[in-house]
């Protein structure tokens, strides 16, 4: 993957700042991207599962605009009929995309936040207050706010919505606006009006209390807003501009909605998603650690975690064989000298460790891969009749991330990208694309994941390459997503400097979508490196370079992984396939034998003992482990097992090479028993 967009790549979209010359307007409109807070608020979707979740098949795509819910009713059913106590309530959540009514709530409910809170707070300075995917915040200087102050600033919120204030727009000079805010003593502000580029300033009011600068829009009062649909959800730290040495600011993160129906099911969609936590589950399931003695951000795969890698590095390998890739392993440093020859020290120096000196040289550990596949490629002299040249390596890299944006597998230092290089002719562009869109559908299948959201960027206003083999490269992407029927959309001007890219998001069971797939074709890093191969007249010419990977990386999808499946694999890559359990001691000696049995055929069986069955059952149940075979005196004097399976219930008495015989069926058709 190429390093000017692995950050893209490895983190949501949201933390992208968007271009220079859009900065001042969004700020204006309240929607400005801020820095990440040094603990996040919960990225969420606008989907929540159907009552019955225990099958995690990835779900339908939602309708362009909103999606339907269907939230679980526990208990408390708020005067709804018995078919909707029956049916659960037919929701429909919209985006801020989707419903413009939805987007004036959340941007006047920061606004009606930011009122309540200098109200309770005298001398609390406001910052900036945008509306987000799920809601809204607002940043204040003042000092740290704890839950309990949550609850008296949303009872302020509700007495100020109940009095259906008007919002009023104003325009104003920029002189006039600076005379107010100083009036005020909101240094902050005085910050970003020297930030807006456009006139008139214009203003917003709630009622004559209390204004913001804003170019909005809102609601035409507080009154449209409903106080019930409405939740401050967490308060977090966030320094002023994403400057560590500027000063520490108190976030609040609220969420709104149309209705109450709608924060009912968003919120049954956060309890959801906070039970599939990949940090809690790993945990749970002792799949992984991050051990703060070794540091911050590093991970440590447990044995059954490890189990789970191997079993997706050996499929990922397998796959990339048939399609016609070399496999590589190169080292994790190398002289610093490499990294300036690719540009990494210039545009990518503040993700990079420190350097270190080796006998009078400087080596760094890698941040990317993709000089060492150049350097592969380049140690001998290619004829045209040798290209494509294809190479793929599993290869870690290291990248220094601040400790406060680290975030479980999501988030970290040290990571294996599913790396892979491409070195073909012009003409060769877009059947190695589609190639590459096959791949990444074959891998991703089998994981479960069926819906995408693709996007192909295409020339930014600076750039390297000629017109010319830009048109061609985009007309190649372009071709190779309509012979593969895959819907996209364009993000004109969006490509990186070195050529055009399609970005492919997987949507998990929860509908969230996960930004893994890159394909990035590159004019720049060839170049760099003066790499080259002869033509059919004999004459040296450069070779295009495509950057690709399927699953981005190990870590950070295992952790999806865990989320979809909510820790309960598959009966493929479950690290334990099939735990044997004796109703009494008397049968372990027999249960030894069936384990053994079962390893030596290639399923991953265990046996436990030692308690009552009913606990051991538990136990197993807790584990999510995929298959429980009871052994009893009956089966020991049969030589056979009672198998019970979490997906198909009890499945009866079989042979032990029936067991096996099912079992390695099931794997083999990425099915369940």
């Amino acid at each position: 993957m190429n390093f000017a967009s692995a950050m893209a790549a490895a983190s949501p979209s949201s933390l992208l700042l968007p271009r220079p010359q859009t900065l001042s307007r969004l700020l204006l409109n309240g929607r400005l991207p801020s820095p990440p807070a040094t603990r996040r608020a919960p990225s969420l979707p606008f989907w929540s599962p159907t009552r019955d979740l225990r099958r995690f098949a990835a779900s339908s795509s939602p309708a362009p605009g909103a999606v339907e819910v269907k939230p679980k009713l526990d208990g408390e059913t708020g005067g709804r009929s018995a078919k909707d106590k029956e049916e659960g309530l037919r929701v429909v959540l919209p985006t801020n995309e989707s419903s413009e009514k939805l987007l004036r709530i959340r941007h006047t409910c920061a606004h009606v936040m930011a009122m309540a809170v200098q109200r309770l707070f005298p001398g609390s300075k406001v910052t900036i207050g945008p509306w987000i995917d799920n809601g809204f915040y607002y940043d204040f200087d003042m000092e740290p706010l704890t839950d309990k102050d949550l609850k008296r600033i949303k009872k302020e919120m509700d007495r100020i919505i109940n009095r259906n204030l008007p919002l009023i727009r104003e325009e104003v000079s920029r002189e006039e606006a600076q005379t107010r805010i100083m009036a005020l003593n909101e240094p902050y502000k005085l910050k970003i009006l020297e930030s807006i580029e456009e006139e008139p300033i214009t203003i917003y009011h709630i009622g004559n209390e209390w204004w913001d600068l804003c170019a909005g829009p809102h609601v035409d009062s507080t009154g449209h807003i409903d106080k019930k649909a409405v939740e401050l959800e967490s308060v977090a730290g966030a320094y002023w501009r994403g400057d560590v040495n500027k000063p520490m600011l108190q976030r609040i993160y609220g969420t709104a909605w149309e209705t109450e129906d709608q924060l009912k099911a968003y919120l049954h969609l956060k309890e959801e998603a906070k039970r599939r936590d990949h940090r809690r589950l790993g945990q749970d399931l002792d799949l992984f650690s991050i051990q703060e003695d070794a540091g911050g951000g590093l991970v440590f795969w447990h044995p059954k975690g490890a189990m789970v890698r191997h079993i997706i590095e050996e499929s990922w390998k397998k796959i990339h064989l048939q399609h016609g890739y070399d496999l590589l392993y190169t080292p994790h440093v190398a002289k610093a000298a490499l990294w300036k020859i690719s540009g990494h020290l210039d545009f990518y120096k503040e993700n990079m460790y420190d350097q270190m000196n080796i006998e009078d040289e400087l080596y760094q550990l890698r941040p990317m891969n993709c000089p060492y596949h150049i350097l592969v490629y380049k140690r001998k002299l290619h004829s045209y009749r040798d290209l494509p040249v294809r190479v793929a390596e599993l290869g870690t890299v290291y990248r220094y991330e601040l400790s406060g944006s680290l975030h479980g597998l999501f988030r970290v230092r040290g990571f294996t990208q599913d790396d892979a290089h491409i070195f073909c002719l012009d003409d060769q562009i877009k059947y190695e694309i589609r190639g590459v869109l096959d791949l990444t559908e074959e891998i991703l299948l089998q994981f479960g994941f069926n819906k995408y959201e693709v996007n192909l960027s295409t020339r930014p206003e600076k750039f390297v390459g000629t017109d010319d083999i830009w048109e061609k490269a985009t007309a190649a992407l372009r071709d190779a997503l309509d012979d593969k029927g895959w819907a996209y959309q364009i993000d004109e001007g969006g490509g990186a400097f070195y050529g055009p890219k399609i970005d492919l998001k997987i949507e998990d069971a929860l509908g969230r979508k996960w930004q893994c797939s890159t394909v990035q074709v590159d004019f720049n890093l060839p170049e760099r490196f003066d790499i080259s191969y002869v033509d059919s007249d004999a004459r040296k010419r450069r070779p295009i370079m495509i950057h690709r990977a399927v699953l981005g990386s190990l870590e950070r999808f295992f952790g999806v992984l865990i989320e979809h499946y909510a820790g309960d694999f598959p009966l493929w890559i479950s690290p334990i396939q099939a735990r044997v359990l004796p109703v009494t001691d008397t049968e372990v000696k027999y249960c030894t034998e069936v384990v053994s049995k079962l390893n030596s055929m290639g399923v991953r069986a265990e046996l436990c003992y030692g308690e009552r069955l009913p606990k051991l059952i538990r136990n197993a149940e807790k584990q999510k482990v995929p298959l429980m075979a009871v052994v009893g005196p009956k089966e020991v004097e049969t030589q056979m097992v009672t198998v019970r399976s979490r997906f198909g219930g009890e499945l009866g008495m079989m042979t032990i090479d029936e067991f096996i015989a099912r079992i390695q069926f099931a794997v083999s058709n990425r099915t369940s028993l």
